[in-house]
């Protein structure tokens, strides 16, 4: 089917009664939401759109609105995950401990940095796994890594040396 005509159907047959069908079923910015999606899934699919459409696009939108429903349950579940793992600043580890100090560290670094690290040390990703995420090349990660770590060790050192505590190459401060 060519995009005129595609056009010509969604704006006759499919729009309106598809908009109405995620409106009884879901929130309206979710329906806006997944109105879009459905029609991007039946444009990619416009091939395959059988005679009556209508249907057929009930079936596409039924899927959509599953996704997201899947995809909002999914963001609750990672949400109460990392508010139990990562928890709020109000409940940030005792002043002077290690902990505090490599949380003031990391917040010195740029947010990349951070964000580099983080991935590398508690999400445990390996730099390929880090440049997907990313969307960089693995060897710009390990570069990028190995920059960040020694930013962190410098900043580690000066909260360290701040607090009192033994500088790594010599006495007490």
């Amino acid at each position: 089917m060519d995009g005129a005509r595609f056009e010509e159907l969604v704006r006759q047959e499919l729009l309106e009664p598809l908009r109405r069908y995620l409106a009884r079923r879901t929130d309206p910015a979710t329906a806006d939401d997944v109105l879009a999606e459905t029609l991007l899934v039946c444009w990619r699919r416009r091939d395959d759109v059988p005679e009556p459409a209508l249907p057929w696009a009930y079936g596409v939108a039924r899927n959509c609105l599953a996704n997201a429903e899947r995809s909002v349950r999914r963001q609750r579940r990672a949400a109460g995950r990392l508010a139990v793992v990562d928890p709020p600043v109000e409940r940030s580890p005792a002043p002077g401990s290690r902990d505090d100090a490599l949380h003031d560290a990391l917040a010195r670094l740029s947010p990349d940095d951070a964000e580099l690290l983080r991935l590398w040390a508690w999400e445990q990703l390996t730099p390929a796994e880090i440049a997907t995420v990313l969307d960089v090349t693995a060897n710009a990660v390990s570069i990028r890594l190995t920059r960040a770590r020694a930013k962190l060790r410098e900043e580690l050192g000066k909260v360290e040396a701040a607090a009192g505590h033994e500088e790594p190459g010599g006495g007490a401060t």
